[in-house]
């Protein structure tokens, strides 16, 4: 299964990240270790998400910036407004990153 390397820049993956590196440093992982469970934790973030999450959002604000380049889309929402059921949250500026998952099957 091919898996987008999407949610390493989230915080969770640079503290992953991070953690990996430290013990590749230190001596305590090999650095062929530590890219298997990175390549894992692509795998498992995407799994949880497709099978997990079934909440739906509604995002409302201004269109600052989009993008289209290889297969990936880009758009850079400001004053953004997030809505979910009954809740709303304010956003000053949002960056969302999109990829097409039919990719992951190939």
């Amino acid at each position: 299964m091919a898996t987008f390397e999407l949610y390493r820049r989230s915080t969770i993956g640079m503290c992953l990240t991070e953690t990996l590196d430290e013990m590749v440093s230190n001596g305590v992982l090999s650095p062929e270790l530590a890219i298997q469970v990175l390549v894992q934790f692509d795998k498992s973030m995407t799994e949880a998400l497709d099978s997990q999450v079934k909440s739906k959002v509604t995002i409302k604000g201004h269109l600052h910036t989009y993008r289209f380049c290889d297969n990936v889309w880009t758009f850079i929402v400001q004053d953004a407004i997030f809505k979910y059921d009954e809740t709303q949250e304010n956003v000053g500026q949002v960056k969302i990153v999109a990829c097409d998952s039919k990719l992951l099957t190939q």
